[in-house]
């Protein structure tokens, strides 16, 4: 297996630089910002949100009487697919994870990851806890049940399912599922990120994958996440595709993963039909898992491009606290507003309002000088960490 030469010489670099806007002054190709990446991370988000709230009800317990299945029923069955955003978040993940990571040492790595993911999830819980608690009446059924320092203490680690503790919030457990995500390419940074290495990290986590459920051992399954990993696997063939250009090889990591995300719908498919009390249909599940696939392979490949609309940004930006706090926080307001004499559609766009907010407050007020903070004094403790390990071991006399 080769670094794809031909990918890396300077004509090639050249003609890949004018089509994407100029190269920067020290020759690396310079790109716009994937504005698109942002739009298609809020889509996900307000997905996994209309999920929750106009088909997820049965569980959540929280509408009185008359219920958008009945009001909106169209909104109702496609909000019973909107659990698949989570699948596009995966494939972005992979994509931008390696973009940002690129070029990086183990210990700004680490740091990228803290003060991305930490600052916004510890309000989430923060005010998940306090609403929850303080507004039990109207909060899903049992959401309150056990939510004490101890669990919400477990829960500020992000380490609450190996901890063996319930989430504060049950969207929560795709943190995990990233944190696996990290863990395993945190290995390929460490060693030092090339074309060649996470070429075969694609290939070696991806016949882990596939091993796993005959292996029947639980740490293999655990690391190989064999449900998520085709999505993870598949983003990161689309950066490599983004920054060195397509090639056969890198097709077919793509495509590959894309063959075994389908397979693997059946068993994601079984545990949502428990959930929602309905079948759905796996046609309309391999289509929208597709769609996603191509949508982030689209905006690898330049064909979105064209995509400069500033808003976006902050889009992104909302995507995260607004994931974090949509669901008890959502659910609690629904019920609040139902038992005000709101109306369903009132009920709903009242509520969107409300947490739309919260995740702009959260992002400016919480993310924006936390992550700062958070960050400088990372650095410094990095720092700290390479002068000492660097320091001769004293001689013993």
């Amino acid at each position: 297996m080769t670094s794809a030469p031909l990918l890396t010489k300077p004509s090639l670099l050249r003609r890949r630089s004018a089509a994407r806007g100029g190269s920067s002054p020290d020759g690396r190709t310079k790109r716009p910002r994937l504005y698109a990446l942002d739009g298609m991370r809020l889509f996900a988000a307000l997905s996994v949100l209309s999920f929750h709230w106009t088909a997820y009800v049965g569980i959540s317990g929280v509408w009185q009487g008359v219920t958008p299945k009945e009001v909106l029923p169209l909104v109702n069955r496609m909000a019973a697919y909107g659990w698949l955003g989570v699948e596009l978040f995966f494939v972005i993940s992979g994509f931008v994870i390696c973009m940002s990571c690129w070029g990086k040492r183990p210990g700004e790595f680490f740091v990228s990851r803290v003060v991305r993911l930490y600052p916004g999830y510890w309000a989430g819980i923060a005010l998940t806890s306090l609403v929850v608690l303080n507004l039990k009446q109207f909060a899903r059924s049992g959401a309150g049940d056990g939510l004490n320092a101890s669990t919400i203490l477990g829960n500020l680690t992000m380490l609450q399912t190996p901890l063996g503790m319930r989430h504060v919030d049950g969207v929560y457990w795709t943190l995990w599922v990233e944190m696996r995500f990290y863990l395993l390419f945190a290995i390929v940074v460490a060693t030092g990120l090339t074309y060649r290495k996470v070429v075969a990290f694609c290939g070696i986590w991806t016949i882990l994958a596939v091993l796993a459920p005959q292996a029947q051992i639980p740490l293999l399954s655990t690391l190989a996440m064999p449900n998520e990993s085709p999505f993870f696997i598949a983003g990161v063939g689309m950066f490599l595709m983004y920054r060195f250009g397509q090639n056969l090889l890198l097709w077919g990591i793509v495509g590959f993963s894309w063959i075994l995300a389908l397979t693997r719908l059946g068993s994601i498919q079984e545990i949502y039909v428990n959930v929602l009390g309905h079948p759905l249909s796996w046609n309309v599940m391999a289509a929208a898992v597709t769609a996603a696939f191509a949508l982030v392979l689209g905006a690898a490949l330049g064909l979105f491009d064209w995509v400069q609309w500033k808003w976006l940004t902050i889009a992104g930006a909302l995507t995260y606290p607004l994931y974090l706090i949509h669901q008890e926080i959502g659910w609690t307001l629904i019920h609040y507003l139902l038992t005000k004499d709101f109306g369903v559609k009132a009920a709903l766009a009242t509520t969107l309002a409300v947490v739309l907010v919260a995740a702009w407050l959260i992002h400016r007020l919480v993310e924006k000088p936390v992550s700062r903070i958070l960050k400088n004094a990372l650095d410094r403790s990095m720092a700290t960490l390479r002068r000492v390990s660097d320091e001769p071991a004293p001689v013993k006399h």
